[in-house]
């Protein structure tokens, strides 16, 4: 993308952004892994899109695929440009902090999306855009509760949980806003496994049949997404086990599809648009001095087979 600039801006205006020229906001992303699943390929079009809307942005979109290195080098390059703002989608939330921390050594807002590095590097971080995962998990269990006291099993009900990558902030998050707040709600409902689907479909898919060989009673699956959610639904069917009540969190396109078709029950509604245009939105709020909240949550409500018609189909 050309460099393009900001004709009308005073010295005041560059004061108070930071930036020692009339050139625009530079601002670079690093992501976490886009080909990994439809809702990070979503993200990237939509920041794309929201950036190229603005004339006074000017963007370098990286991603690393999965790759904790490759995105610590990203955020070398980052910094070596000496952009004005970084936004971080972090592969791993404690493994990046050393790089976070020298983007904020160098003056450079960091502002982490979507999943937030772990809390020892809150102290390089300006703001963190995008959903309370922890209130996901939360909701995602209150979600299954009300399904098993709507079915008559809340006292006997066993569950299995699929989580989303190790180490992966919001896999850990909406992994413990469930495994807390189911008890609390459903406190005769047994966890009987948990396992890591890693995102992906099909690794989910493995890691259910796996779990419909080691256990005959099986009432319920939370996924940390969608994507796996469905992934354990294609096994369940496959292996002619009904009956199975699945909850996932991040509604996908597949998901909604099946709630519409009566075999996945509920989910959390979360857009990868809303998602990348806030993170956007808050670094460019950063760069132009106004105050942003260091938590800065947009919400995300619970879908099910009950309400989805209030809800439009997913675009990922």
């Amino acid at each position: 993308m050309t460099l393009r600039t900001t004709l009308a801006a005073t010295t005041a205006m560059l004061a108070l952004t930071g930036m020692a020229s009339a050139e625009t906001m530079k601002i670079g992303i690093t992501q976490n892994n886009v080909g990994v699943d439809s809702y990070q390929t979503t993200y990237e079009k939509a920041f794309i899109a929201a950036a190229d809307e603005n004339p006074d942005v000017e963007t370098v979109v990286l991603d690393a695929g999965g790759d904790v290195a490759r995105q610590i080098a990203q955020m070398e390059d980052l910094i070596q440009q000496e952009v004005d703002a970084i936004i971080i989608w972090p592969t791993n939330g404690e493994a990046v902090i050393p790089a976070v921390r020298k983007a904020h050594q160098a003056d450079i807002p960091v502002i982490v999306t979507n999943s937030n590095v772990a809390e020892q590097g809150f102290d390089f971080v300006k703001s963190f855009s995008g959903p309370d995962n922890i209130t996901q998990g939360a909701r995602s269990a209150e979600i299954m509760c009300d399904k098993f006291t709507e079915m008559g099993i809340q006292d006997e009900a066993q569950v299995v949980h699929i989580t989303g990558q190790p180490g992966y902030t919001t896999a850990i998050e909406r992994a413990k806003g469930f495994e807390d707040r189911l008890p609390e709600v459903c406190p005769n409902v047994t966890v009987v496994d948990t396992q890591p689907g890693d995102w992906n479909r099909e690794k989910s898919q493995q890691v259910m049949e796996a779990f419909l060989v080691k256990y005959d009673d099986i009432d319920g699956v939370y996924a940390g997404d969608d994507n796996m959610g469905v992934g354990a639904l294609n096994a369940a069917k496959a292996a002619g086990r009904d009956g199975i009540i699945f909850v996932g969190a991040t509604n996908f396109a597949v998901g909604y599809e099946a709630m519409g078709a009566g075999e996945y029950w509920g989910s959390i509604y979360q857009s990868p648009v809303d998602d990348a245009e806030a993170a956007l939105k808050t670094a460019i709020d950063v760069l132009n001095g106004e105050e942003v909240p260091f938590l800065n949550y947009f919400d995300t409500p619970k879908i099910t087979q009950d309400n989805m018609g209030d809800f439009t189909k997913p675009v990922f």
